[in-house]
């Protein structure tokens, strides 16, 4: 059996059944593969060019290695090729020459459909029971479906209203397995500073770090997007991570984002343009024009009047924001935390403690960069536990 119909469970129930098992999926939505269509802003990053424990974070990278020499980047490619999805890569990234998630979709329901794999659709599962014979899954209307080995590929916390809201983590913690505590991750920060809402909708290019006490925790390049409640774009969301586990899980409150917003320009380039601008008379909102985009002037009006151009200058390449907090599970794109993956077999993902049980996808305390890292692990970890329980009950 296998619970969940997300990205993980739908290559572990394809790799069972193409081994001769017999297998059954219970999906609590209406429709498998929810978050596939969302994934990539709808075009589907299906994985990266590299896949390896250091673009991961976990309680075990050897766990995340094993899975990868396994069922690695060219098996993701191979399997998806052979099923008749055409791919390219585009910096590193691979994506189906399509653009298009439905059609990673329509490819993975027709091979479902090809080799018989039932779905118990609109199947809340509320309790997981060991019997001699394996397990029994029961749901909350009180459907039943057993089995030799149980899969638990239900996600984690990040978009529940795609069907995972981190349920199956009680069902893990029924069996003695222990939760490393799941925090948004690639989600929006939350900041209280007038420049954030003076700019709101306003994006630039940045290079950014993530300040933890003081030191530095992470950093990024990429989109910044000024919104109402803070912060978010590319670079936001690929230093969130570490932001989000100091607040969220370790309840530390010195937390803060420093950002370059001319990464364009040397320091030094800044405040000799500046000063030239500054010796021509240009007025204090326009001495920015032309670097930064015009609300920008305005917005800045009380640092640009100073008419220092070294201390604007080390401000733009320095400009701080005391972080209050993260947006919610609806916004971020994955979960930290799960699953402590010390307690799972390294070579087939199987419970350490409950012998038949497996775990798949983000249910565990993987979690990888942005990029296909997160999709990759899903497939990768999927096809690994499917043999390991298509193994256990032959």
């Amino acid at each position: 059996m296998v619970i969940g119909g997300g990205a993980s469970g739908i290559l572990a129930a394809i790799t069972v059944k193409s081994r001769g098992i017999p297998v059954v999926i219970c999906e609590r939505m209406s429709r498998l593969g929810r978050k596939i269509l969302a994934s990539g802003n709808g075009r589907c990053n299906l994985s990266n060019d590299k896949l390896d424990s250091s673009h991961y974070n976990s309680a075990s990278k050897r766990l995340v290695d094993s899975v990868f020499n396994k069922f690695g980047k060219n098996d993701i490619i191979r399997f998806f090729e052979s099923h008749g999805l055409k791919i390219y890569s585009e910096e590193g990234r691979v994506f189906p020459v399509t653009n298009q998630s439905s059609t990673v979709l329509k490819i993975l329901e027709m091979e479902f459909a090809r080799l018989s794999i039932p779905v118990e659709y609109d199947f809340q599962v509320s309790k997981v029971t060991e019997i001699k014979a394996g397990f029994v899954v029961l749901s909350a209307s009180g459907r039943k479906v057993a089995g030799g080995a149980v899969i638990l590929a239900c996600g984690g916390r990040s978009y529940p209203a795609l069907g995972s809201d981190g349920n199956a983590y009680d069902i893990a913690k029924a069996f003695g397995h222990t939760i490393i505590g799941p925090v948004p991750s690639a989600v929006p920060l939350v900041v209280k500073d007038e420049l954030c809402h003076d700019l709101q909708g306003q994006k630039i290019g940045v290079r950014i770090k993530s300040l933890i006490c003081g030191k530095v925790a992470s950093e990024s390049s990429g989109d910044l997007l000024f919104t109402k409640y803070g912060l978010s774009g590319t670079a936001i969301l690929d230093i969130s991570r570490e932001i989000s586990v100091a607040i969220n899980r370790d309840k530390l409150r010195d937390a803060a984002v420093s950002i370059d917003m001319t990464p364009f320009m040397s320091e030094a380039e800044l405040v000799s343009e500046l000063s030239k601008r500054l010796r021509a008379g240009v007025p204090a909102e326009d001495l920015i024009a032309g670097i930064l985009p015009n609300k920008f002037g305005p917005a800045m009006k009380e640092l640009l009047r100073v008419k220092d151009a070294k201390l604007i200058a080390k401000t733009l390449k320095d400009k701080r924001f005391k972080v209050l907090g993260t947006r919610g599970w609806n916004e971020a794109d994955f979960t930290a935390g799960g699953v402590n993956s010390s307690e799972v077999d390294a070579d087939h993902l199987a419970s350490l403690i409950v012998r038949g049980l497996y775990f798949a996808g983000e249910i565990l305390d993987v979690d990888g960069k942005r990029g296909g890292y997160n999709l990759a692990w899903a497939w990768a970890s999927g096809h690994v536990a499917g043999i390991g329980a298509a193994t256990c009950v032959k």
